[in-house]
């Protein structure tokens, strides 16, 4: 199991207007796949742009538990020999993933589909969220659980299928990790894994495998959802990947840029996939004065330069079915509510709960503890905003939560007291640079060393 770090306390203060041209990290998702892709490939896969947060590199730890040559060339700039599908070995030791929900769920799917035994484990946070949404499904293909902790949780073993079956599997909720994962199971499955989501999610697994050479067809399921097939057992071969600036991550200085008056930032290369611009959409529908320029096409995935300008931010109700484009952006919404002026209620946020923390909860407390207007209402998230903060109180709770700290610290940037959070430090999770890329911007943003 990882080891626990200090905590690392840092706070916000009010900031001059925001200036600037940045590049993100590359995107979370996207280097994800790219690593366990090029595990599952034949050749060497060379990646740019990876992001090299602490979940990621847990991805490549276990990638080469598994049998691939991973080797970090530069920045960003990484090369994996792969081992084909049906060529994975089982790993000498436990397969560590940290903080890597992500990470972990996939790679569940991958051993699934293989003969071979490992167990996954990782820190507090990860100890604590819900794995039987994933194993559901992969004991239906011929995976076997066996050891977990109590609930399904990790630290768990689990032990491949001798030989995969396809399943035709309806997912109980919109998850792109449960649909990756049996997706990445099925490839050493023969004939036709199906998965069906009554509402489409994130489409990065699909897109990918069609670049490495699988057969996957997308065709319309239901009034909002989609039918996903995949062909079982193809060869995929290596490919080259550059992964684009994570919008997710970009979700940070976007809202900065709104809320301290006065503000123009520019975002380098963001990706703008339909199935992941629900911030983007949100934000343009309060008023937001977002530009996108330069439009055009970086491995396989829409990207675009964003122009951000400061101004004012007015409520409005976020459909639930907009949730998956945007799930790992509502905490940064919450904040651009509570600078806009009237009600903003974002419905359907069930799936927060069972996130790095319970964000819907965290988020709620946070607002509260800065003075902003806020209230539950069953999945509902309702912010009434006034155009200003307050700020000050105590130490806004982490709970372990990258976007739990980053958030609360860009609440901050434009209220009338400093906004502080008890942890800082697991930032390095998904944007180690956050802290130097925002002061770059002029922002008062002060973490502790090592954060």
């Amino acid at each position: 199991m990882s080891s626990a770090s200090a905590a690392v306390p840092a706070h916000a203060s009010r900031s001059p207007s925001l200036k600037g041209r940045v590049r993100v990290p590359g995107d979370k998702s996207i280097s994800h796949r790219a690593l366990i892709l090029g595990l599952l490939a034949v050749g060497e896969t060379r990646i740019e742009g990876l992001l090299e947060g602490d979940d990621v590199l847990a991805t490549a730890r276990a990638c080469e538990a598994l049998g691939a040559g991973v080797v970090r060339l530069g920045e960003g700039s990484w090369r994996v020999r792969g081992v084909g599908v049906g060529g994975l070995a089982s790993p000498a030791a436990p397969l560590d993933f940290g903080n890597a929900g992500t990470g972990s769920r996939l790679m569940m799917g991958v051993v699934a589909g293989h003969p071979i035994e490992a167990t996954f484990d990782g820190d507090a946070s990860l100890r604590s969220r819900p794995m039987r949404r994933i194993l559901d499904p992969l004991e239906r293909m011929g995976a076997t659980v066996v050891s977990c902790a109590e609930g399904g949780r990790l630290p768990l073993t689990l032990r491949g299928a001798e030989r995969a079956l396809p399943v035709e599997y309806e997912s109980p909720v919109p998850s792109a990790q449960v649909k990756s994962a049996v997706l990445l199971a099925g490839l050493n499955a023969p004939g036709q894994t199906v998965v069906l989501e009554r509402e489409a999610t994130r489409d990065h697994t699909e897109r990918m495998l069609r670049a490495f050479g699988a057969e996957v067809s997308v065709e319309p399921w239901g009034a909002h959802g989609r039918r996903v097939a995949l062909s079982g057992e193809p060869e995929l071969s290596a490919v080259d990947v550059i992964v684009p600036a994570d919008p997710s991550s970009a979700a940070f200085p976007l809202v900065a840029a709104l809320v301290a008056p006065g503000s123009e930032v520019t975002l380098e290369g963001v990706m703008t996939n339909p199935l992941r611009s629900g911030l983007l959409t949100t934000l343009l529908e309060m008023g937001a004065d977002i530009r996108l320029e330069n439009a055009r096409e970086e491995g396989g995935e829409e990207v675009a330069d964003l122009l951000v300008r400061g101004g004012r931010l007015s409520g409005v109700d976020v459909p639930p079915e907009r949730a998956p484009s945007m799930i790992d952006e509502y905490p940064i919404l919450a904040v651009a509510a509570a600078y806009a002026t009237g009600e903003t209620r974002m419905r359907g946020l069930h799936e927060l709960r069972v996130k790095e923390s319970d964000r819907l909860a965290a988020v709620h407390a946070g607002l509260i503890a800065c003075g902003v207007e806020a209230r539950i209402e069953g999945d509902d998230l309702v912010v009434v905003g006034h155009g200003r903060v307050p700020g000050g109180g105590p130490a806004i709770a982490t709970h372990l939560d990258h976007r739990i700290a980053m958030s609360f610290l860009v609440m901050g940037l434009g209220a009338e007291r400093p906004v502080a959070v008890d942890d800082a430090a697991m930032i390095a999770t998904s944007f180690p640079a956050f802290g130097p890329l925002m002061r770059e911007l002029g922002a008062e943003i002060h973490l502790e060393a090592g954060a």
